[in-house]
């Protein structure tokens, strides 16, 4: 007899805490036993009971061109062929910094490391190292990877699990992380010269996406950015989800804003685990072995990571590439609006490109507290609702659905005709 979801997960839970490796994969925000993959094809994936999904998750976010990318798929399997992991420098760890440093405005010089927590950690050490002060600010609401420093306020799966502030954070810590709410300049303002001389810096996603995705202002990175200039903090981006997502070297390319530091991870290893830190050289130039703060990483740079992002960032430089990711992103995303509003499902959907999110509340979404409002409930129904008809979408309502370049009107199509069932059903009672 084939396994079920509900088997394997159950032999999960012996071997795993919580059954996973990473928390909202156990779909705790949506009820429900977790769907085990098998693998991802294009712009779907296969689950082990033999069910196939349009993926809107995309291994939530780095596989902008889809899974199993021919190219992609033909650089890593030409680096394991000549080894996994050296534990020395490796020539697709020039290749891949040269790609980045080339298309990302903020960044002069780069360290790759292997998560997007790994990055976050290096870029706040080294904000503490350039200006002498210990202290951070971030935005409510605002995930930044699992280090203590960024579980204060934080987003994504902390909110869906109820952990802002997790037990382990420490006292010292909860009052070195100063909290202002996003696309509030004045607020930094007054926090900033509340605090005047000792905060380091001040780190936010320019496009959030672990509140569920929020498109800032038009103003408001500017003013971030003359504010923490005017202070003497340096202003962090975590691009983890923008970068290489919204534009070909990211939020800060599209909006014309250049931080300090910037993090990045997800699309820069095609789908391989890992991140990177980078910002003005004279900054970066503070990282061992050129100067004092000490960072580290045995598999830093390794060479499958490194040869499917090279991979990837030099398919993305195609001609026409972000132009289609945001005209299929535009259709799914304000035909998800419409369909709702036929049938009188209370919902607003935030997009920028190829990424974006589906509240189910009445209001803008414009920060984290307007989020918060969201029908946490109602989200659940249209997820289950999705996955009944072949639809994959993040398992919790502070997510982002993503397309891809595999994602076609094929795919999109089916999607709609799915949702247009789900919000039917939805505004008679029912989900199935």
């Amino acid at each position: 007899m084939a396994a079920t979801h509900k088997d394997v997960f159950e032999q999960m839970q012996r071997y795993i805490p919580g059954g996973v490796n990473s928390p909202v994969r156990a779909f705790g925000a949506v009820g429900g036993t977790p769907v085990v993959m098998e693998r991802g094809d294009g712009a779907y994936l296969f689950d082990i009971e033999g069910q196939r999904y349009v993926d809107l998750l995309g291994s939530w976010g780095p596989l902008i061109l889809g899974h199993n990318h021919p190219q992609v798929l033909h650089a890593v399997e030409q680096a394991v062929a000549s080894g996994v992991s050296f534990g020395t420098p490796c020539m697709d760890e020039l290749e891949l910094a040269r790609l980045i440093v080339d298309a990302v405005p903020g960044i002069e010089k780069v360290r790759m490391v292997n998560s997007g927590t790994e990055a976050g950690m290096t870029a706040v050490r080294l904000a503490r190292a350039a200006t002498g002060r210990d202290r951070v600010v971030k935005v409510d609401g605002g995930y930044h990877g699992h280090a203590d420093t960024f579980l204060v306020s934080a987003g994504s799966g902390a909110a869906t699990f109820g952990l802002p502030n997790s037990p382990g954070v420490t006292s010292g810590t909860v009052r070195d992380t100063l909290v202002v709410p996003f696309g509030d300049a004045e607020a930094l303002d007054e926090v900033l010269a509340a605090n005047k001389d000792q905060v380091a810096c001040f780190i936010l996603e320019p496009v959030p996406g672990n509140m569920g995705m929020v498109v800032p202002e038009e103003t408001y990175l500017h003013q971030a950015r003359e504010i923490t200039r005017r202070y003497g903090v340096l202003l962090i981006f975590d691009e983890v989800i923008s970068g290489f997502r919204v534009d070909y070297g990211g939020a800060q390319k599209h909006f014309g804003v250049t931080p300090d530091l910037t993090i990045l991870g997800k699309i820069i290893g095609g789908g391989m685990p890992v991140g990177a830190c980078g910002g003005r050289g004279e900054i970066m130039d503070l990282l061992a072995p050129a100067g004092p703060v000490y960072q580290a990483g045995t598999l830093s740079g390794n060479p499958l990571a490194m040869a499917a992002g090279r991979a990837t960032l030099t398919l993305l430089q195609e001609k026409g590439t972000y132009r289609a990711l945001a005209e299929t992103g535009k259709r799914l995303f304000s035909s998800l609006a419409e369909l709702a509003s036929q049938h009188g499902v209370p919902a607003t959907v935030n997009y920028l490109g190829s990424m974006g999110t589906l509240f189910f509340t009445d209001g803008p979404v414009r920060r984290y507290e307007d989020a918060a409002r969201a029908d946490k409930a109602a989200y659940a129904r249209y997820f289950h609702g999705m996955l009944d008809r072949g639809v994959y979408v993040a398992p919790g309502q502070f997510e982002c659905t993503f397309v891809s370049a595999a994602h076609g009107e094929k795919e999109i199509d089916f999607t709609l005709e799915a949702a247009e069932d789900v919000f039917r059903r939805m505004s008679q009672g029912g989900v199935n």
